[in-house]
């Protein structure tokens, strides 16, 4: 019963985040897409380890080939998932689709041997991979096995390595286009990077160890059963959660002039509408408030809306709303000391009281609460 359960749990867990994020997307929430990819070829995985180790082999027989494939695409679907967070949002085969390749050529040469190697001979092999040495399908089968894991592990620390230069690449591009300090930060994604990394790490020992070191054990096979179905579900639910880091993948181009070639007047305009729009049209109330809103408001583009507000003020979009924000929070302080907290957060735009306590933690390097005795001294 305690076997079963421990088999069955990330199967349920990768199953469960699999439906979610693909049914329950958001059309603007593309990323989520690639992640529910993931989950889904997670759940493959977990549900062939059930039935081979539950043991089920007349069932396991049938998933193998697509056992190995699965396998061999989660680190590369979690990457196109990074991707899609900082670089693209629509998957593309010539900029990720090269992170394909090797999974589906080694899938298609195990599929081959699988299909020409008789139903008991394949097996038997399963579980023993020293029978029928002489058998041709199985001396192919056995140089198709002996380069799965080297090439599983090479991915894994592909994944591992780029993902947080990745991170560390685009990380200040929420900042650049959110209001809210929640969706601005990283610590979400850099969490859910190094939950991968752990699952990673134990992945390569495990497919260092092989297969048959799990069989028998129980305890050997609970330690990785736990590990993986905790870092799949926090990988589930921080993905959840998290939204685009480079949300408008908007690149500059040769149409656009750089900001300092645009004629002061013009720049000069630009500056003027972004103040009346906080200033009088107070649209920093708005909590999900993005940079693109503001362009589209002033009529130009998304680049110099960024640009005019970093050289005039010193300071990246989602600090500029803040500062608003703050003045409004500063106000009301000083005014109706007695407001709650969420109350607080909804009247000036922040998207959370979360998000407040951080902007507030921010400006002052201490709580609401002391801001507050402060203004009132």
């Amino acid at each position: 019963m305690v076997r079963t359960l421990l088999l069955l749990t990330p199967v349920y867990v990768t199953l469960f985040w699999f439906l979610l994020l693909i049914i329950n997307r958001p059309l603007n929430q593309k990323p989520k897409r690639f992640l529910g990819v993931f989950m889904g070829a997670s759940f493959v995985v977990y549900l062939s380890h059930f039935l081979f180790f539950a043991p089920l082999p007349d069932y396991y027989y049938w998933i193998d080939p697509f056992y190995q494939y699965a396998s061999l695409l989660v680190y590369p679907l979690y990457f196109i998932y990074l991707r899609s967070l900082m670089v693209e949002a629509d998957f593309s085969l010539r900029s990720s689709g090269l992170y394909l390749i090797a999974p589906t050529l080694l899938f298609l040469l195990y599929l081959t041997g699988f299909i020409l190697t008789p139903e008991h001979i394949f097996k038997a092999w399963i579980n023993d991979r020293t029978v029928y040495p002489d058998d041709p399908g199985i001396q192919f089968m056995n140089i198709v096995k002996s380069v799965i894991p080297f090439v599983f592990i090479i991915q894994a620390l592909y994944v591992m390595i780029t993902s947080f230069i990745l991170i560390n690449t685009y990380s200040d591009k929420a900042e650049q286009y959110y209001s809210d300090f929640q969706d601005s930060r990283v610590n979400s994604v850099l969490l859910l990077n190094t939950t991968l990394v752990v699952s990673s790490l134990t992945s390569i020992i495990i497919s260092a160890l092989g297969k048959d070191f799990f069989k028998h054990e129980l305890i050997s096979l609970a330690v990785p059963a736990v590990i993986f179905s905790c870092a799949l579900f926090l990988i589930g639910w921080l993905g959840y959660r998290q939204k685009s880091i480079n949300p408008s993948y908007e690149m500059p181009t040769n149409s656009l002039l750089p900001v300092d070639d645009l004629p002061p007047l013009k720049q000069q305009l630009i500056l003027n509408r972004i103040v009346a729009l906080f200033e009088t049209e107070k649209v920093y109330q708005n909590t999900h408030l993005t940079i693109q809103d503001i362009a589209l408001a002033v009529g130009t583009n998304r680049t110099y809306v960024s640009a005019i507000i970093n050289q005039t003020y010193n300071q990246n979009f989602c600090r500029f709303v803040n500062e608003y924000r703050l003045k409004a929070l500063e106000k009301l302080l000083r005014n109706q000391g007695d407001k709650t907290f969420p109350s607080l957060a909804e009247q000036c735009g922040f998207g959370s009281v979360d998000s407040m306590k951080r902007a507030v933690r921010a400006k002052t390097g201490g709580t609401i609460a002391e801001w507050r005795q402060t203004l009132h001294h």
